[in-house]
């Protein structure tokens, strides 16, 4: 494959555009951690790769039990849906479906045992990302997990 190779542009992908950045993050409302009202920070940062062919998520909150996590995002242009290929650093990998419309995104993994949803909205300016994520061992009672805020800087 030749380095000089021309890439389109994926239209599907231009609704990301809205991530890319430098995100200062907040978590609160922890479900496993021994203060509730506990506050951690952080950063994430969100970039294209290969030209804009993917969004790269990378995320880390020094000094707690969150793990350092890398995310590539990418459309289904025909299912009109994003997938979400997640890898962090407890070497946990998983696959998330994903919906962006009207500034409110959306994540869910289905699977017996653990499944996952997460739940955000895009401020007006498209600098404020107020989210939760919750959890569920039978796939029908759910639990708040944490919440997140993010907060562009750059």
């Amino acid at each position: 494959m030749s380095d000089s190779m021309d890439l389109k542009t994926n239209p599907a992908l231009e609704e990301l555009g809205a991530f890319v950045g430098e995100w200062d993050t907040e978590i609160t409302s922890m479900s496993f951690h021994p203060d509730p009202s506990a506050r951690v920070h952080g950063h994430t940062s969100f970039q294209w790769l290969e030209g804009g062919a993917f969004l790269l998520q990378h995320s880390e909150v020094p000094n707690t039990e969150f793990p350092r996590s890398t995310a590539i995002m990418s459309p289904d242009e025909t299912a009109g849906t994003y997938g979400m290929l997640y890898f962090d650093s407890r070497g946990v990998s998983r696959i998330y479906r994903m919906t962006l419309s009207g500034g409110i995104w959306t994540l869910w993994r289905d699977f017996p045992g653990f499944s996952q949803r997460f739940n955000a909205n895009f401020s007006d300016d498209n600098n404020t990302i107020t989210a939760y994520w919750e959890k569920s061992s039978d796939g029908s009672n759910w639990e708040r997990d944490f919440d997140i805020t993010y907060t562009r800087v750059a």
